[in-house]
């Protein structure tokens, strides 16, 4: 552990500089000595103000991109430029629902449930079912093996109308009625919808 611990420090010294400090001490030829930066804390609140901010500056970029272009005229952005300004959004707050409900991008005001979920614990997408739900013996184990392939999947689902059955490798829900996702134990977020 001893061996890990020089190791990150002479990178630190090496690598990692404050604002304001040079590599090495010009009068000197020295380098100077730095004092390891520590991270910020993030709490809950701070995320969910962050992302409150990241959609705010999301829409200033979206306005950006919007050129005084005349129609007749072909537009000059390189791929890169038009990829930057591809419109993207998230939902907030995330809603899960009934086949009865429409998906889409969800917001407090419109409230439909997320058809991009993704899952931080396994990293994939949330596979979503309508007029479907999970058998009472669905399990991790299973999922793991076999989604997204849904051939697989319809062994653990039956038909129930109104019902939606979401999944990912590591979790699964039915649902029947229009909610917010409150369920802490379920690690999905939006994945951005492309306006």
């Amino acid at each position: 552990m001893e061996d890990i611990d020089d190791l990150l420090d002479e990178v630190e010294t090496k690598y990692v500089r404050l604002p304001g400090q040079h590599a090495k001490n010009e009068a000197n030829g020295v380098e100077p000595k730095q004092q390891p930066t520590k991270a910020p804390v993030k709490n809950k609140k701070s995320s969910a103000i962050d992302a409150a901010i990241d959609d705010i500056l999301d829409l200033d970029l979206d306005e950006k991109c919007q050129r005084d272009v005349p129609k007749d005229q072909p537009s000059k952005l390189s791929l890169r430029e038009s990829a930057s300004c591809e419109q993207t959004r998230r939902c907030l707050p995330v809603y899960l629902g009934g086949s009865g409900d429409r998906l889409g991008l969800g917001s407090a005001v419109n409230q439909r449930p997320c058809d991009q979920l993704r899952c931080t614990s396994c990293d994939f997408r949330v596979c979503i079912f309508d007029n479907m739900a999970w058998k009472k013996d669905t399990d991790y184990l299973f999922l793991r093996n076999n989604v997204p392939d849904f051939e697989k999947l319809k062994s653990k689902l039956i038909k129930k109308k109104g019902w939606r059955a979401y999944c990912c490798q590591c979790c699964w829900r039915n649902i029947l009625d229009l909610a917010e996702m409150t369920d802490t134990s379920l690690k999905w977020v939006c994945g951005k919808h492309t306006l």
